[in-house]
């Protein structure tokens, strides 16, 4: 699901911990991956993995807290993989604000995150994040994985009315 958004382009993964998303890629959906972490010993695990894996060449870490981080380059999908919970709920939109410079044209974002309780039950801090997600961005896709499985959703910044229509014309929506 990610590497079809991918397209072979580059990955900025925010919250990467011991970088399974920079394993568990296949090796040629992607040419680069930046993974962002405020565990020093995560990153080594990612490191190592990556270095075993044989794609210490493609992918990069970086320790800091990925709310201030500063990306150097721009990125075909910024990922969020379970790390949107540490994002009070006032700053998400902030947040994704600044992330959205980093994205290059039809560039998205994929939030990864469990929603309920795992009885079904939602968490209401959780689904308020996803409620600025869906209001304040154009929505791509929306999965939920099962009644207490995680919920996906891609989007994209809002074209501001006048922007040329390269990326709204590509928009879809699937509530």
């Amino acid at each position: 699901d990610l590497e079809k958004h991918l397209q072979g382009g580059g990955i900025l993964d925010l919250g990467c911990g011991p970088g399974n998303t920079a394993n568990e890629l296949a090796v040629n959906s992607y040419t680069t991956y930046v993974g962002v972490d405020i565990s020093e010993a995560a990153l080594a695990k990612a490191r190592k993995r990556s270095d075993e894996n044989g794609r210490a060449g493609k992918n990069s870490f970086a320790c800091s807290d990925f709310l201030g981080y500063l990306p150097t380059q721009k990125f075909d999908v910024i990922l969020f993989r379970e790390s949107m919970y540490h994002v009070p709920l006032a700053k998400v939109k902030p947040i994704l604000d600044h992330f959205s410079k980093y994205l290059k044209d039809g560039g998205v974002f994929v939030v990864r995150m469990n929603t309920t309780d795992g009885k079904g039950n939602h968490k209401p801090r959780l689904a308020a994040i996803m409620g600025v997600m869906e209001a304040d961005f154009d929505v791509v896709e929306k999965n939920q994985y099962g009644e207490s499985g995680p919920t996906v959703i891609v989007f994209r910044p809002q074209v501001a009315a006048g922007e040329g229509l390269s990326r709204g014309s590509e928009r879809q929506t699937h509530a």
